[in-house]
């Protein structure tokens, strides 16, 4: 790569290892740094589950239209490239961590009732999978690591708002237990490298466009244009911090510029959680259209609520979300209707 300066943040671009980079929020981080001029290499391993292979092909051509417009492609032709393999795999990781300057480590599955279904897949590719990646890395002498972890270490028994120090020790899912026994992996493999900078980001139900096709917002609002019923679990009391993929974006790349040496965990959320009878009423604010709302039990592994203190991330990586739920609404109906997900 050359010295040309990256013309949003005033520095040489770089390259970033991006594992789930055709996923979700992947998606919206790998635009994000061919955006700003940054070279991206992905890594994922095109499952069809939870998150359907036809999205990630989708975003994969999305990223590849994006990365040729840039300013980035006309420095680095090679400023985006994609690698089909699973992060478990340890010959592979050694390659995809050579003459990168950070890993963002997004891959892995999804999902607190699938993991019921397949717990020990979870534990392979959430837990195995970043003890892996991490190794590499290490090996490798990188010195940045980010970890998405998740809300859902914190289970039923942290206070709320839920903070960095409290407990998180009694997991609600398989999926849950998995992103936690990955950060401890983290924290006892830091013992190595103790200047690495690994920040642990616990996601709050991100939402946004191009979100899981059965995740509450994408799945009420599709039903709800379709004049269809949703299905609320429980009474509408349960309570979600819900934050748009944009503010996450932000969020990591703020803690790859701002995060200190060692393991350190952050919450990324709104800090405003509702209530879902709230979203409810709020989606069908956005959808134009009145929810016609049916009730069913709670299923396994779901938490009453979510609810993050998100002061650490705001005094340490200068990270705060910006994202009013009746904008992230609108553009996650924005893009149903254009791209005719809503059918």
């Amino acid at each position: 790569m050359n010295g040309e300066a990256n013309s949003e943040i005033g520095r040489p671009p770089r390259r970033w290892l991006v594992t789930g980079g055709v996923g979700f929020i992947g998606h919206h981080l790998c635009a994000a740094l061919i955006e700003r001029g940054d070279a991206v290499r992905v890594v994922d391993d095109y499952s069809d589950a939870p998150y359907p292979t036809a999205m990630k092909e989708q975003n994969e051509a999305t990223l590849r239209r994006l990365a040729l417009a840039s300013h980035a492609s006309q420095a680095n032709p090679d400023c985006f490239e994609v690698v089909r393999g699973c992060i478990t795999d340890r010959a592979l990781g050694k390659k995809l961590v050579e003459n990168v300057h950070g890993v963002l480590h997004l891959a892995g599955l999804a999902g607190v009732r699938p993991s019921f279904v397949d717990p020990a897949r979870y534990a392979r590719v959430n837990t195995e999978g970043t003890a892996t990646l991490l190794d590499a890395a290490q090996r490798e002498g990188i010195g940045l690591f980010v970890f998405a972890s998740s809300s859902s270490v914190y289970g039923n028994t942290t206070a709320l708002p839920a903070h960095e120090d409290a407990p998180a020790i009694v997991p609600e899912s398989p999926y849950a237990a998995s992103k936690r026994a990955a950060e401890l992996v983290m924290l006892a493999m830091a013992r190595k490298v103790p200047h690495m900078r690994c920040p642990m980001l616990r996601f709050f139900t991100v939402y946004g466009p191009r979100q899981r096709p059965e995740m509450a917002i994408s799945l009420f609002l599709r039903k709800i244009l379709r004049g269809e019923p949703i299905t609320v679990f429980g009474d509408g009391s349960m309570r979600r911090d819900f934050t748009h993929v944009t503010d996450i974006v932000h969020g990591v790349l703020a803690a790859a510029d701002n995060a200190p040496e060692g393991v350190r965990p952050y919450n990324l959320g709104s800090g405003a959680p509702l209530t879902l009878t709230e979203l409810v009423s709020a989606m069908g604010k956005a959808a134009g259209k009145e929810p016609i709302v049916e009730h069913a039990p709670v299923p396994l592994g779901d938490v009453d609520a979510t609810f993050a203190d998100i002061s650490r991330a705001h005094r340490e990586l200068g990270w705060q979300p910006e994202i009013k739920l009746a904008e992230g609404l609108a553009t996650v109906v924005a893009w149903l209707v254009r791209d005719g997900a809503q059918s």
